[in-house]
């Protein structure tokens, strides 16, 4: 878990109530979300096809998204995102409380 020289994502809170957290992230091309771990069941759908590289405590491996087919993990993934698509991607992030 060492510190990059990657540009951050950027991160938009839309919804934040007592049942959801809905947040869309931009990624300039390489961009990371930095180290974190996901407190809550959580859905990403992506607005465009593209690639991540997912950086966790087990390795890293890349992960191919098409626009509009969400994917779902539980809580307690940790781990760092970084936009490997060549190009600018974002997704839509909503996590159940």
């Amino acid at each position: 878990m060492s510190e990059t020289a990657r540009p951050q994502a950027v991160p938009t809170k839309l919804i934040d109530n007592e049942r959801t957290i809905v947040t869309e992230w931009h990624f300039a091309e390489g961009a990371e979300t930095g180290w974190h771990r996901h407190e809550h069941d959580y859905v990403v759908l992506p607005m465009d096809d593209g690639a991540l590289q997912l950086e966790s405590s087990d390795g890293t491996h890349k992960s191919e998204l098409k626009k509009g087919q969400p994917y779902y993990k539980q809580a307690g993934v940790e781990h760092n995102v970084i936009n490997a698509s060549g190009k600018e991607f974002s997704f839509i992030e909503v996590e159940y409380r």
